[in-house]
C-alpha cells in the first residue's frame, strides 16, 4: 500500500484521519491496538535501504522477488543476499507472484501516471510481456491452485471494480469477478475453495471461489483499528496480516475477528499525525530451512524474517507455497 501522494483516495484519507485521531487520543492505545503475542518471535533484517517495498513472493530457492512502488522496480533478492533490480522505470508496481519460470506483477497501483497493467517477467530470458492494460488501480495479487490469478482493484481511476480474475493459459479475463469494493490484500483460505481479502473499510472478507458475488464479512477486526494490507493464511486457519496504518503484523482469527500483534514498529515515519503512516505492506510464508517463517515488506524499505516460537505452526494454507 502506498502513501497519500500516490493513493489520494477520499475513502482512505477519511479512514486514516479517523484512525489517526484515535491513535493520538489520550489512552487510546489500550483500546484500539491488539494485545501483544510477540513473545518468542525473532525478527531478522534480510534487506534494507531499498526504497519503499510494496510486495514480495518466494522464488522457491531461498530468495524473493520484490516490488519497489515509488522507485518503480521489480527486483530479486537471492538466497545469498544479492539484490538486483530486474525491471526498472515501472509505474508504481504492486503485487507479485511466482509461477514456474514466470513472475507475474502489477503496475499502476493507486493514482499513477498511466492505467494499471498485469505483466509477466520471464525468469529465463528477462523478457517482460504486458498481459492486460487499462486496469483500475491494481494492488494485491494471488495465484490460485489452478494457475489462475486474482488481483484487487482499489478504484483510483473511477468506480471501484472489486477483484478481477485472469487465466494465463488462455488469456480469459473477468474484470469484476467479485464486487468487493476497495479490495486490497488477498490470501488463499485453508479449504482451498475460498479466499480472504482485506479492504479499505478496515474489514476482512471471505469469498467462495464458486460464488464470488457473495462476500460476507468474516472479521471486522472489532478489537482494534487497523488498515489491513496484504496477508497470508496458515493451514490451521490463522491469518497473518500486515497493518499499513500502525506498521505491524497481526495474527488474526478470522472466525472471531480477534487478534494480537506479532511485531510492531515497521513504519517509514513513526509520526502518529502523518496521514496515513507508511507501514507494513505484505506478509508471505516461505521456507526457512526445514521450517516456515513469515517474511514482511514495509515502506521503510526493509525485508524482515520473523521466526515463530515453538508451538506456532506456520504451514501455509496454500500447499503450493514455495
Amino acid at each position: 500500500m502506498a502513501p497519500t501522494s500516490t493513493r489520494a483516495r477520499s475513502a482512505l484519507c477519511a479512514l486514516a484521519i479517523a484512525a489517526a485521531g484515535l491513535l493520538t487520543a489520550p489512552g487510546a492505545h489500550a483500546r484500539i491496538l491488539p494485545p501483544s503475542c510477540a513473545d518468542g518471535w525473532r525478527a531478522e533484517t534480510l534487506l534494507e535501504g531499498v526504497g519503499n517495498l510494496e510486495n514480495l513472493d518466494s522464488d522457491g530457492a531461498g530468495g524473493f522477488y520484490l516490488t519497489g512502488i515509488l522507485d518503480g522496480y521489480l527486483a530479486h533478492l537471492s538466497a545469498d543476499g544479492k539484490f538486483e533490480k530486474l525491471v526498472t522505470g515501472l509505474d508504481h508496481p504492486a503485487g507479485v507472484r511466482v509461477a514456474g519460470e514466470s513472475v507475474f506483477f502489477l503496475t499502476g497501483d493507486g493514482i499513477a501516471e498511466a492505467p494499471g497493467t498485469l505483466r509477466r517477467y520471464d525468469i529465463r530470458t528477462g523478457e517482460v510481456t504486458v498481459l492486460l492494460t487499462g486496469l483500475n488501480g491494481p494492488n494485491g495479487l494471488l495465484l490460485l491452485p489452478d494457475g489462475d490469478l486474482l488481483f484487487s482493484n482499489i478504484g483510483a481511476r473511477g468506480l471501484p471494480t472489486g477483484i478481477s480474475r485472469y487465466r494465463p493459459s488462455t488469456g480469459e479475463f473477468t474484470p469484476t469477478w467479485s464486487p468487493v469494493p476497495l479490495a486490497n490484500g488477498l490470501a488463499l483460505a485453508p479449504d482451498g475453495r475460498s479466499i480472504y481479502t482485506s479492504n479499505l473499510t478496515l474489514r476482512l472478507f471471505r469469498i467462495s471461489l464458486d460464488a464470488p458475488a457473495a462476500a460476507p464479512v468474516v472479521a471486522g477486526l472489532p478489537d482494534f483499528v487497523a488498515l489491513p494490507d496484504d496477508m497470508e493464511a496458515t493451514r490451521d486457519g490463522d491469518l497473518f496480516v500486515a497493518d499499513h496504518l500502525a506498521g505491524a503484523v497481526y495474527r488474526v482469527d478470522p472466525d472471531t475477528g480477534t487478534g494480537c500483534s506479532v511485531i510492531t514498529g515497521l513504519i517509514k515515519r513513526p509520526d502518529p499525525v502523518r496521514i496515513p503512516p507508511d507501514g507494513a505492506t505484505s506478509v508471505r510464508i516461505a521456507r526457512d530451512g526445514d521450517s516456515w517463517a513469515l517474511y514482511v515488506t514495509s515502506m521503510d524499505g526493509t525485508l524482515r524474517r520473523l521466526r515463530p516460537p515453538p508451538g506456532v505452526d506456520l504451514t501455509p494454507a496454500d500447499s503450493t507455497r514455495r
